[in-house]
């Protein structure tokens, strides 16, 4: 599985090249540590999270999977940041661009996710896969009765 989330988050790098990350492989380790049994991995990207013009070292992979959103950060020396977000959490989506960058905040019940040196180009690109996603899966959580 590392391999598909880091070969898809090359993909997106060929395309989007200005996008700030670094340690990319070591950060898609983190995420397949925390793939679930049968989550396939629909669309990758990277980013700072931060909102901060100067910090460049916050680099986080961002993988979008059948059942959630997946953020991770491999820290340096040991350990690691991992967050994920559930459709039933996930509140909204703004995109700011800017000249060379786009910020992207994922409004969700519990935090809320800055991210931010995304290439202006892809803005379109991932707000469509977020988008869609969530609203995929909103649907199904709309379907569901409570009793």
């Amino acid at each position: 599985m590392e391999q598909i989330v880091y070969s898809k988050l090359k993909e997106f790098k060929k395309r989007y090249p200005l996008t700030v990350g670094w340690r990319l492989k070591s950060h898609c380790k983190v995420i397949e540590k925390h793939l679930n049994p049968g989550e396939i991995v629909n669309y990758v990207f990277v980013a700072q999270k931060n909102d901060t013009l100067l910090d460049f070292i916050s680099t986080y992979v961002v993988v979008l999977t059948n059942r959630r959103i997946l953020l991770a950060q491999k820290r340096v020396l040991f350990g690691y940041f991992f967050i994920a977000v559930t459709p039933d959490l996930f509140n909204d989506l703004k995109v700011r661009t800017g000249i060379i960058w786009t910020k992207i905040y994922i409004d969700t019940a519990k935090e809320f996710i800055k991210l931010s040196k995304i290439q202006k180009s892809a803005s379109d690109e991932i707000e469509t896969a977020i988008t869609e996603y969530m609203m995929e899966e909103k649907r199904k959580y709309g379907l569901r009765t409570v009793k």
